[in-house]
């Protein structure tokens, strides 16, 4: 489904933990490191084929999170033609994306990169906010950026000043596949109430 200027309707997700880290996959059999996507099929609203994607490419179900922001405007990135097959270009352009900024609350094994049978990720991890963006296949750079800048407005840490948490940023593999769980009771999302707006995010 393209639109007249040849580009097809997609979503992104930026999903963050409690520490307002970022969920970062590493797609299958390649070196780079991407956000989750994905297209918008016909009759959906951008949400729903947000939730839809969330789950086929990284396992978690609506109920695993919560939205707290989203690009107000489509973000367009170009396809080099040499990555477009043969039969569409010159129709096919690129995809235009609304991004959505999520807030996990379900714990970090709920996460299954296996849940179909052709996974996109084979490795994922936390990363803090401000990806290396060289890690991205450069036309998606400019994309990735005004989405992380346009939602940056909406990261809060804890009111008691708290600062990112010191981690290690280790990645998990694909593993067999297991049933979905429940979102714990002890990690529930923090209502965003109850948060301030980080200094010099703006």
């Amino acid at each position: 489904m393209l639109d007249r200027e040849g580009f097809r309707p997609n979503v992104g997700i930026i999903l963050l933990n409690a520490h307002n880290e970022v969920w970062w996959g590493k797609r299958v059999r390649e070196h780079s490191w991407q956000f989750p996507q994905g297209g918008i099929k016909y009759g959906e609203t951008p949400e729903q084929a947000m939730y839809r994607e969330l789950e086929e490419e990284i396992g978690l179900r609506q109920e695993h999170v919560k939205i707290v922001g989203r690009t107000r405007d489509w973000l367009r990135y170009e396809v080099p033609d040499h990555f477009i097959k043969r039969e569409i270009r010159g129709h096919y352009r690129g995809q235009k994306q609304i991004w959505f900024l999520l807030r996990m609350c379900a714990r970090d094994n709920d996460v299954n990169l296996r849940l179909t049978d052709h996974p996109e990720f084979d490795a994922w991890r936390w990363h803090d906010y401000w990806v290396p963006l060289d890690v991205v296949i450069e036309f998606k750079r400019d994309v990735y950026q005004r989405a992380l800048q346009e939602l940056s407005r909406f990261l809060t840490w804890p009111a008691n000043g708290g600062h990112t948490h010191e981690r290690r940023h280790t990645a998990r593999y694909l593993r067999q596949p297991h049933a979905p769980r429940q979102p714990s009771p002890e990690q529930p999302c923090a209502p965003e109430a109850e948060l301030v707006l980080v200094p010099g995010k703006e």
